[in-house]
């Protein structure tokens, strides 16, 4: 059984349900079909909108991946929603302030992302990541849609900066090994892990 199996039978059960109230006509209220129509809105958007930015870019190669085929509206969510969360790590990194973590992950990897934060703080340092390149490949993509593995291959540029000065700086590449879940309204990372090769 490898990783993504494993993880993706412990949380199976972990998904949020869908639940919703009805009048006594069995009808949703203007105010739930308003509600719901903005949130569909704001998903469209999310999944249209380019997963590339002024720092940050994400490529996405679902051709490997199985034994599900992902589908196209699954890889732009996927894809906006690891930009995402590699923006919320810059930022968490270069403040000290995990609060922006809150949401994109949970499990190991929420955990892990935590205690570097607390790490950096201790020590009095901050870490910038700056020109993100992401080549994700997706390796598998379980067959309920409820777990997909991504290989990323990274690079950008680092700099540590302690008291004011800088004290590290380079360009470099990493590999990580990622497992991605569906959350409530977004694909969550469970677990980020850099390893030395695939």
């Amino acid at each position: 059984m490898n990783r993504a199996q494993e993880v993706r039978r412990g949380v199976r059960d972990q998904r949020p349900g869908v639940s919703g109230r009805r009048s006594k006509k069995g009808l949703v209220s203007k105010t739930s079909r308003y509600s719901l129509w903005i949130a569909s809105l704001i998903f469209l958007f999310s999944i249209v909108a380019p997963a590339d930015g002024p720092d940050i870019a994400v490529q996405l190669d679902i051709s490997k991946a199985g034994p599900r085929k992902i589908e196209t509206q699954t890889e732009g969510r996927i894809l906006a929603d690891y930009r995402l969360a590699w923006a919320d790590i810059a930022q968490a990194l270069n403040s000290n302030h995990a609060g922006a973590l809150a949401g994109l992950f949970v499990g190991n990897a929420k955990q892990w992302l935590d205690q570097t934060v607390a790490g950096q703080r201790r020590s009095g340092v901050t870490t910038g990541y700056s020109n993100q390149s992401h080549k994700l490949q997706a390796v598998f993509y379980a067959p309920e849609g409820d777990l997909i593995e991504l290989h990323d291959l990274a690079e950008y540029d680092t700099q540590v900066v302690a008291g004011g000065k800088v004290i590290h700086e380079d360009r470099g590449v990493h590999r990580y090994v990622v497992l991605m879940t569906p959350g409530a309204d977004r694909w969550v990372i469970r677990e980020l892990t850099e390893v030395a090769q695939f």
